[in-house]
Parts: C-alpha cells; sequence; structure tokens
C-alpha cells in the first residue's frame, strides 16, 4: 500500500531541490552536537523517509531515493520503507553500493548533493566531499529544507536546567574549567568549541531532560583562556541556574549566537572533526588553525571523583533492590501466563522509579525472549511483542537513571527448561564474562589488549560477537561514555584507575537465541611493584546472575570461584537494604554457593 505522506513530502522536497539548483540531499541521523540519542526537531531522516530507527542515512535525487542502515534494521527497515519512494541499502553487504557510489551511479558530473551542514560532523563532510568528486559532483552543505518543508516541526526543547550539586561532582565548575584550560595551553590552543552535550553537562555540573535517556541539555561552550560561555536558549535558565553560573565564572548567551561567535574567527581553535559539526568549522576565517583533536573534557570526564563513585555505588545499590524484586517476580508471573516483552520492561521500570533519586531509565531497553534475545540491539514494539512462556532464554538489558548514578546491567535468565545448546552457549558467555572481570592489568593499558580475555573460550569453538565487549558509563549522563572501551579494533585510549567500564560478552544464534551477561564495572589500583602500577576491576553491579544455565563441567575452578565470590558480596550487601522477607529468602536462594 501507498504511503501517501511520505510520498507527498519527498514531492515536495524534489520541488524544493529544483528551485534551489540540487541532483540529490542526504538526510543523516544526527544533530548538531553528535548525540546517540537527538531530539525530535532534528530528526529529519525519519521525517523524510518514515524509518525510525537509530541509524541510517535516507539520499532522496529528483527520481529516485535510497536508505541506508544496518543488519540491525533490515527486517523493520523493510517493513517501513514499504509504499515510499525508498530503495533499502543493506549496509555491510557486498552487493550494497556505498552513497557516494550509488549518487555516482545516479547523477551526471557536475550535478550538486546536499547537506545540512550544521548535522554533519567535519569528518564526515570532508570525506563525503572527497569521494564525489571521484564522479565529478559538487557538495553543498548550506541548506536545510526541513526548515522550510517540515510543517509542525517540533521546536528545539526549552526544557529548563537543574544544578548538580556538588555533593554528587566531587568538582566545581570553575576546577573543571581549569583543568580543561590547562589541556588546551598543553595544545597551544587559543579557544575550545564544546558541542558535545554530555561534555558540557559534566564541565558545568548541570543537568536536563531535552533528550530521551541522557540528561543533558541543548546548548554550546566556548572556551578561551579568560572566557567560558554557554550558548543556550535563555528560557532554560532557572533563577537558580542564573546565578550559578555567574557565581563559577560562566558567561550565557543565546544559542543560535554560537555563530556570532565563531564567524570569521582567527586563531587556534580546538574542534574535534568526528564530534564537531561541519557547519560551525565553516564558519572560521579560512587562515584559522583549527585542532583536530579529542576533546580533553572525554578523558577528564572518563575518570571519577570520589563522590562519584560514591554515587555509583548508591545508585547500584537502588538498582540491586529494584533488580531482586523484579528477578523474584518474574518467573511465578511468566508461569501464571500473560507476560510479554513489553510489559516486564514495564514491570522492571516501574520498581526502579520506586528507588530513591530515581530520573528515567537510561536506555531503552532490550528484552529478547527466545529468537529475539539473538538481535543484538532489540526493542519490542506493538507489532513484534511475544508472549514469555515457561521455557527457553530472556535476555534483559536494562538500565537506569539516578541523579547519583547511571545504571546498566544484562542479564540472561531461563524462563524454564533449556536446550543443551542454550546451556552451552550461556556458559561460555558466563565463562568469559569472569574472565574479563578477574584480569589484572598494567595502568594504561588500552582495551583492545584486554577485549580477547572475554573472547578466548568462545574462539576456541569457532564463535564470536560484533559488538564492542564494554563501555564507560556516565556519572548521571550518557550511559554511553568514551573514550575507552574493550574492543577488538584498536581503542588508543588508556585504561586509568577510577574509570567506569562495562563488561558484557555475547553469542547470538539467528532464529534461537542470545546470551548476554554485563555488569558495570570500578577500574581500581591492584598493585605497585618493579614494572609499575597494575589495576583490577570491580564490580559496581549488584544482581544474581542465574546458574540454573551453568554446565558447572565445563567451567574452570577459579571461574566457580569468583562466581560464588561475586554472588556472596551481592548478597551481603544487599540483604540489609530489603524488608521484605520474601526478596531476602529468594536473595539468599538465587546467591547459594554452587
Amino acid at each position: 500500500m501507498k504511503n501517501e505522506i511520505i510520498c507527498q513530502r519527498v514531492e515536495k522536497l524534489r520541488e524544493w531541490m529544483r528551485e534551489n539548483g540540487f541532483e540529490a540531499f542526504i538526510f543523516p541521523s544526527t544533530d548538531p552536537h553528535s548525540g546517540e540519542y537527538i531530539p525530535d526537531h532534528w530528526m529529519t531522516r525519519q521525517w523524510i523517509s518514515g524509518f525510525n530507527g537509530s541509524a541510517g542515512t535516507a539520499v532522496v535525487t529528483l527520481d529516485s531515493a535510497a536508505l541506508w542502515t544496518d543488519s540491525r534494521y533490515f527486517l523493520a527497515a523493510a517493513e517501513q520503507l514499504d509504499g515510499t519512494p525508498f530503495q533499502l541499502m543493506k549496509m555491510a553487504l557486498a552487493d550494497t553500493p556505498t552513497i557516494a557510489e550509488w549518487l555516482g551511479e545516479q547523477l551526471n558530473e557536475d550535478d550538486t548533493v546536499g547537506m545540512d551542514g550544521w548535522v554533519n560532523t567535519i569528518s564526515s563532510v570532508e570525506t563525503l566531499e572527497q569521494e564525489l568528486l571521484n564522479y565529478g559532483l559538487e557538495l553543498e552543505t548550506e541548506f536545510d529544507p526541513a526548515e522550510e518543508l517540515w510543517e509542525d516541526r517540533p521546536a528545539i526543547p526549552s526544557n529548563p536546567v537543574e544544578v548538580q550539586p556538588i555533593e554528587l561532582t566531587g568538582m566545581s565548575a570553575k576546577e573543571k574549567i581549569a583543568k580543561v584550560r590547562e589541556e588546551m595551553l598543553a595544545q597551544q590552543c587559543e579557544v575550545l568549541v564544546v558541542s558535545q552535550l554530555d561534555e558540557i553537562a559534566w564541565l558545568l555540573n548541570l543537568r536536563g531532560t531535552d533528550v530521551h535517556c541522557n540528561p543533558v541539555f541543548v546548548s554550546y561552550v566556548l572556551l578561551t583562556e579568560d572566557d567560558c560561555t554557554l550558548y543556550i536558549n535563555p528560557e532554560k535558565l532557572t533563577p537558580e541556574a542564573v546565578e550559578y553560573l555567574k557565581n563559577e565564572g560562566v558567561k550565557t548567551d543565546d544559542y543560535e549566537n554560537i555563530e556570532d561567535a565563531l564567524d570569521g574567527y582567527y586563531g587556534d581553535a580546538m574542534m574535534d572533526h568526528h564530534t564537531t559539526n561541519f557547519h560551525l568549522y565553516n564558519l572560521l576565517d579560512a587562515e584559522s588553525i583549527t585542532c583536530d583533536a579529542p576533546s580533553p573534557i572525554a578523558m577528564l570526564k572518563a575518570v571519577k571523583t570520589e563522590a562519584e563513585i560514591k554515587g555509583y555505588r548508591s545508585a547500584m545499590l537502588k538498582d540491586g533492590i529494584a533488580l531482586v524484586k523484579f528477578l523474584r517476580w518474574l518467573k511465578p508471573a511468566v508461569e501464571a501466563g500473560g507476560q510479554t516483552e513489553m510489559s516486564i520492561d514495564q514491570k522492571l521500570t516501574s520498581l526502579r522509579a520506586e528507588q530513591p533519586l530515581y530520573r528515567d531509565i537510561s536506555f531503552d531497553t532490550i528484552a529478547g525472549y527466545g529468537a529475539h534475545g539473538a538481535i543484538v540491539h532489540y526493542e519490542a514494539t506493538p507489532e513484534t511483542d511475544i508472549p514469555l512462556e515457561p521455557r527457553g532464554l530472556l535476555l534483559l538489558d536494562s538500565g537506569a537513571q539516578y541523579q547519583d548514578g547511571t545504571t546498566d546491567i544484562t542479564r540472561t535468565i531461563a524462563l524454564g527448561p533449556l536446550t543443551d545448546e542454550e546451556k552451552h552457549d550461556y556458559t561460555l558467555v558466563l565463562r568469559g564474562h569472569i574472565r574479563l572481570a578477574m584480569a589484572k592489568f598494567p595502568a594504561g593499558s588500552s582495551g583492545t589488549q584486554l577485549d580477547a580475555c572475554a573472547r578466548y573460550a568462545m574462539w576456541q569453538e569457532g564463535i564470536n560477537y560484533l559488538h564492542g565487549t564494554g563501555h564507560g558509563v556516565g556519572s548521571y549522563l550518557n550511559v554511553h561514555e568514551g573514550p575507552h572501551q574493550f574492543r577488538m579494533n584498536y581503542m588508543k585510549a588508556p585504561l586509568t584507575a577510577h574509570m567506569t567500564v562495562t563488561v558484557e560478552p555475547g553469542i547470538y544464534k539467528t532464529g534461537k537465541h542470545g546470551c548476554r551477561t554485563e555488569n558495570t564495572m570500578l577500574i581500581t589500583h591492584y598493585m605497585d611493584g618493579e614494572f609499575g602500577e597494575f589495576l583490577q576491576l570491580e564490580p559496581l553491579t549488584l544482581c544474581p546472575i542465574d546458574t540454573t544455565p551453568i554446565n558447572l563441567d565445563e567451567m574452570q575452578q577459579d571461574e566457580i570461584d569468583y562466581l560464588n565470590w561475586y554472588h556472596n558480596h551481592v548478597r551481603e550487601t544487599l540483604l540489609p537494604h530489603l524488608t521484605d522477607e520474601a526478596d531476602r529468602e529468594w536473595l539468599v536462594q538465587a546467591t547459594q554457593k554452587v
């Protein structure tokens, strides 16, 4: 059936393209701040195509249209693009052309391709520009057709910001600004352009509600040797925030005035080309020298203060209490019937919401039952939601935002009888999780050097997973935080004490099942010696790991010892805070020694 709304939008876009001299226009999934989640105002790709996945790029020419997305969304995109002018382009498949290759086939030499420089990074624009030159095509970045064509376009959020107390940050904004200035001076840069919203929130000790799951607010910061200016819509600033920023020495200006501040700027400007939008870069004087380097804020933010670590422990305690209540409820509820992937998500969220300082979920819950567990970033919808039965595996990846910390946990739960294959895969994943969790390593190691610990056992059987093994976690900030990661491909960011990082290996078998076990960890000091400082991982997450699917004869004794140690730690930490005797009894049973 023809999708009249999308077809009409594409035709209006083509009229606009003819009037403005474009033969093609590109719509990414991004916003001016390179966020993982973006405000509705910048969801232009979804507006023009109808596809609502988190990743994808839509391209429209005068007589054709296509949308590129990855394997997570092949099925969903095919359904949502049905009846529209868009052809699905399945990324990473050998016969799928790149956007530049496809445009080279569709267009003629000297044709003009458009994209909005506000929502594309410097590196992405420069790369595409070079690729298009191979086909004689020009790239123009100064237009946003949605500004004219999108009727009732959502406004940029104007929600008020709130001050994050010093008791939870451990460092004032003044102190953080001084540390960043030291890094700028070391790299001989006169101005730092900060556009990533979590970096701004961390730097100024402010939080907001502008972005789904992430407690951040739409803004920019320009930091020089003498001034720090926050560019933000003024209605977002409460009297408390205004007074607070004044006391911290931070000036404010209207959000859109960032253009005036950078227009024609001449000097040494620090801009991360992978996160800063091209429009800001293009405003600078042609002779201005830019330092393409990772923002110094990223590493400073990744190393947590003692106050932040205390906050994590408090948040994980609250999360653990909610999870015990949920897990005690889960299996009897499934056996009674009527539970689905979406209903258990709602139940878990409601239990978390009962905890003090709860603010939101930290990402959209992944509740994948059976074959859905094999879809790495599965998110149940009314169309895909399925009932849970007292058999097989449930993969549940979830997290919460508490004002004192952010949580991220995955548990794979046996809802009833399992196949031998399910038990074997579950055990392999658990072994990988424990092997990395037990690692001791030199300070300054990269996550890539440790990643193989989690994969080794499954590699011996020709099994692998394609996602990273772990990522940093923000302090009441974005649940996915860099620059450090556990990942197969090289990640040069060094691991240091007081970083948080997840450990989450998995196995996914299409059409069958998925298994993943994840804890959020704190990197701590292990020992000093002749060969320098060594570090270790301390689990922050407090939740039993299901022992019923484990094949104990496949595990090594030190792996069993670690599991028993972890369960003893969970039990001793949570029991004093559980007031319901049924919860206490369940926890004791779930953490008994194996």
